[in-house]
């Protein structure tokens, strides 16, 4: 499949691999979210795909299906590449986690060894939308921050990455 699936297909793959309906929810959230941040960005004479954004965000999460582990990103990417789904929607589902980790974070973290950092636009507007949320609520930035300095410590370069994340896309959202 070269091309993301629709909205309805997206949302009958995600019940079908058996996402809960909160994860289910939270999909939705980020997909809204990230749409109104393209848009901006649209605005702003960036080029964005629109319709990538939308059904990326709505897949983001698919390896909740599975596993609530921070490997829920690689197992995501097993599940849509099994599902046929395009290279683009792997690499979204693959790169959301922590705003990026790099391979020597990953290595810590206990996944395969590479860079799962968000390359292209799309994948950075969905990273940063997916942080702005807890579960379906949009939150601000420091509560984020705050909860994920206590995990990874306020020095962390995850933390740095969410910032920057931050200073690229917080003007162009409803807060």
């Amino acid at each position: 499949m070269s091309s993301p699936p629709s909205k309805e297909r997206a949302l009958e793959i995600l019940h079908n691999v058996g996402c809960p309906p909160n994860v289910v929810r939270h999909c939705e959230a980020v997909s809204k979210l990230a749409v109104e941040i393209a848009k901006a960005c649209q605005k702003r004479g960036m080029n964005v795909d629109l319709k990538l954004v939308e059904i990326g965000a709505l897949l983001h999460d698919i390896g909740r299906a599975k596993t609530h582990g921070i490997n829920h990103g690689v197992v995501g990417a097993e599940i849509a590449r099994s599902k046929g789904l395009p290279e683009s929607i792997i690499s979204i589902t693959e790169n959301h986690l922590l705003a990026g980790i790099t391979a020597e974070e990953a290595k810590k973290f206990g996944l395969p060894v590479k860079d799962y950092l968000p390359k292209t636009l799309e994948e950075r507007i969905i990273a940063y939308a997916d942080k702005r949320l807890d579960g379906a609520r949009i939150v601000d930035m420091e509560v984020t921050i705050s909860h994920l300095s206590q995990w990874l410590g306020a020095s962390s370069p995850i933390i740095k990455r969410i910032r920057k994340l931050h200073s690229e896309f917080s003007s162009m959202i409803r807060t």
